[in-house]
């Protein structure tokens, strides 16, 4: 393709969606990685969505931590899709092997001083948590509401006779 086939290609891609494409050099790391598909059982007449264009969705969704149904708003690929595609590359180990990569090549440019690690995290109780003082209803949120319901029930069929 040259450059100009290039540019035509990305004209047809919306600008919102620009800045999530995976770079060729990127691709050409994470491509290998990747299960061959399946083919489909019933010779699907439609054809399957490129996998570089599902791993842009599943990067969209890594990258922003919006929800998967919010890839349906972007032209980058379907949420369905991105999301059954990243279940079985998980279960491939791509996404593994593909963070394995990254360290070994970070490891040679820069090094990484193995002998040396620290994990960071935090334990604390929950903001809500702690003992019940009794007088609090126990259940749901969901339980009160439908208690209040069932007692105005009553109150109105008192007030009305029935």
């Amino acid at each position: 393709m040259d450059a100009q086939q290039a540019k035509a290609e990305l004209a047809k891609i919306p600008k919102s969606v620009r800045n999530w494409r995976i770079p060729d050099e990127l691709w050409a790391k994470i491509e290998p990685l990747l299960p061959p598909p399946k083919p489909h059982p019933l010779g699907c007449h439609k054809p399957p969505t490129p996998p570089r264009r599902v791993m842009e969705a599943i990067f969209f969704v890594l990258r922003t931590g919006c929800q998967w149904n919010a890839l349906n708003a972007t032209d980058i690929c379907g949420s369905s899709v991105a999301h059954r595609w990243f279940q079985v590359w998980v279960a491939a180990g791509v996404f593994a092997k593909f963070w394995t990569l990254g360290l070994e090549e970070y490891d040679a440019l820069n090094g990484i001083d193995w002998s040396w690690q620290s994990m960071d995290g935090a334990m604390t109780k929950a903001p809500l948590g702690g003992e019940k003082s009794g007088t609090e209803p126990h259940g749901s949120g969901q339980g009160r509401r439908q208690t209040q319901r069932a007692d105005r029930r009553r109150r109105r069929a008192h007030r009305t006779g029935h």
